[in-house]
């Protein structure tokens, strides 16, 4: 993998990571105030963006796996740091939306 495509590779880590983030933060907003079709939306969109996140990161794995060095560099290791706390984030919001909405569906039954 050459410099340039690596850069983009962790570019997109990052990019897509940080998106996938900010939506499941955003669909436990939408949760919090009963909107649960805006939040399925937001995890979907964040499940899409980590989806695209781990294609970036299969590239590089990829390059590592067929002998092509990839060079680990402190973006590097960045870019790998916002990967994994946007699946962390990601799987703690799916809990925090399922919570919300069995609160809703309790409320509604009295």
């Amino acid at each position: 993998m050459g410099e340039q495509q690596n850069l983009e590779a962790i570019m997109g880590l990052i990019m897509y990571g940080g998106n996938a983030k900010s939506d499941a933060m955003e669909a436990i907003q939408a949760a919090k105030k009963g909107d649960f079709e805006l939040a399925d939306q937001k995890i979907a969109d964040a499940e899409n963006s980590l989806t695209e996140a781990h294609h970036s990161q299969t590239n590089m794995l990829t390059q590592e796996a067929q002998g092509k060095h990839v060079d680990v560099t402190l973006l590097t290791v960045h870019s790998q740091d916002h990967l994994m706390t946007a699946i962390a984030v990601t799987d703690l919001a799916k809990e925090v939306i399922d919570v919300y909405r069995k609160m809703a569906e309790m409320t509604a039954d009295k």
